[in-house]
């Protein structure tokens, strides 16, 4: 039923605001369209949006992730702009290598993780073939 649909992540902020300038600061990333309470974003091959909401993620998940070419070119180039990388044990330079995948997606990946403006928990990765 759902099959041939678009999806799309929603994140939940406290301050808008804020969170539209921590993603224009920190990530480089402008709206494509704001409305009261919410703004949404299109990325090369996806969409999200922030929303206004009155309850917050816990932040013990990973809420969206965004796949690159180059972690360590991108982990570099967050850190210039501000981002804080979260520190689990067994990472180097904030990146961990995971064993296993999905097998279209190759044979594992290597990710960091950061949290956003309102504490929301976001990876980046990059899939090893």
């Amino acid at each position: 039923m759902l099959k041939h649909c678009r999806v799309e992540t929603r994140i939940p902020t406290q301050d808008l605001e804020r969170a539209r300038r921590w993603y224009a600061e920190k990530l480089g990333l402008e709206p494509v369209e704001v409305r009261p309470g919410g703004i949404r974003y299109e990325v090369d091959s996806g969409v999200f949006c922030l929303f206004v909401s009155s309850g917050a993620s816990d932040g013990s998940f990973t809420q969206m992730g965004f796949y690159v070419e180059d972690i360590e070119a991108t982990v570099s180039g967050l850190r210039a702009r501000g981002v804080v990388f979260e520190d689990y044990g067994g990472t180097m330079n904030a990146i961990m290598e995971i064993e296993g995948n999905y097998p279209s997606k190759g044979r594992g990946e290597r990710a960091a993780w950061f949290r956003d403006s309102e504490g929301n928990l976001l990876g980046i990765a990059q899939v090893l073939r």
